[in-house]
């Protein structure tokens, strides 16, 4: 991957159109406001996964929704910053319509990448935990393209109400967000103590857990978790030396609490 030269940043898990809120108009517009301030210094622009609460792509049918969100997006890929687009278990969905209609590259996978000189480990972490048994399984009927290719023949109408009824019982609808289980018991930091086994990594930028983390890991190497767009308001930014965590709501930026 090209290094960048100037701000990086970073956010995940915004979960736009989630039936378990009732604010998603303001957190959209919480949320396009952002992208139109960071569009003046951002070197590139990272969306680490569960953008949308729910995205699945008909050949001709377009996701109602998220209409400003899609609008800025194109428009700062347009602007020639470039924006890449982690699925997560939410929007595992998205093939290539956000590639060919707004510019954006799209990631299925893990990512490892070198933006001056700091070596990052990229991904939105759903899948990781070796031990969420449960959720690889649930992983693997979401990624099968047979089991795709028959959702797609249900009317949008009833596809999109059965996912969002699937929503409504997930945790986002019950404020599930457990907390840091420990170095010993948490996923995806075990997952990332692993990776450093083989290799060196500066960060692991992940999503997926809502948590706001920046911890040390083995080998001065940092393990970020990038928290939210529903409680936190929260992304990351590396400025080429530094790696921050900020929150954005009401009074505009801030160091996030540690």
């Amino acid at each position: 991957m090209t290094d960048y030269q100037g701000k990086i940043y970073f956010i995940s898990d915004i979960h736009l159109g989630a039936p378990a809120l009732n604010n998603n108009r303001e957190r959209e517009q919480l949320f396009v406001a952002w992208l139109d301030e960071i569009k003046q210094d951002a070197a590139a622009l990272f969306l680490m996964g569960d953008i949308f609460d729910f995205w699945f792509e008909y050949k001709t049918v377009v996701p109602r929704g998220f209409t400003r969100t899609l609008g800025k997006l194109a428009e700062l890929a347009d602007s020639g910053i470039p924006v890449h687009f982690f699925t997560g278990n939410h929007d595992v969905w998205v093939f290539d319509y956000l590639s060919k209609e707004l510019g954006i590259q799209v990631h299925r996978k893990e990512m490892r990448a070198s933006f001056s000189g700091k070596k990052f480990f990229l991904a939105h972490g759903d899948g990781l935990d070796p031990y969420d048994k449960g959720y690889h399984f649930l992983k693997k009927l979401f990624t099968n393209r047979f089991l795709q290719w028959l959702f797609s023949w249900l009317h949008p109408t009833i596809g999109v109400s059965l996912a969002l009824a699937w929503s409504k019982k997930s945790r986002l609808s019950k404020g599930m967000f457990f907390p840091f289980q420990g170095e010993d018991k948490e996923g995806l930091y075990l997952f990332a103590k692993s990776v450093l086994e083989d290799e060196e990594v500066d960060y692991f930028i992940f999503g997926h857990r809502h948590l706001l983390l920046d911890l040390p890991l083995e080998k001065n190497t940092r393990y970020i978790n990038l928290g939210d767009w529903i409680t936190h308001f929260s992304y990351g930014v590396f400025d080429g030396k530094t790696f921050e965590l900020k929150t954005y709501k009401d009074s505009g930026d801030k160091p996030a609490n540690r």
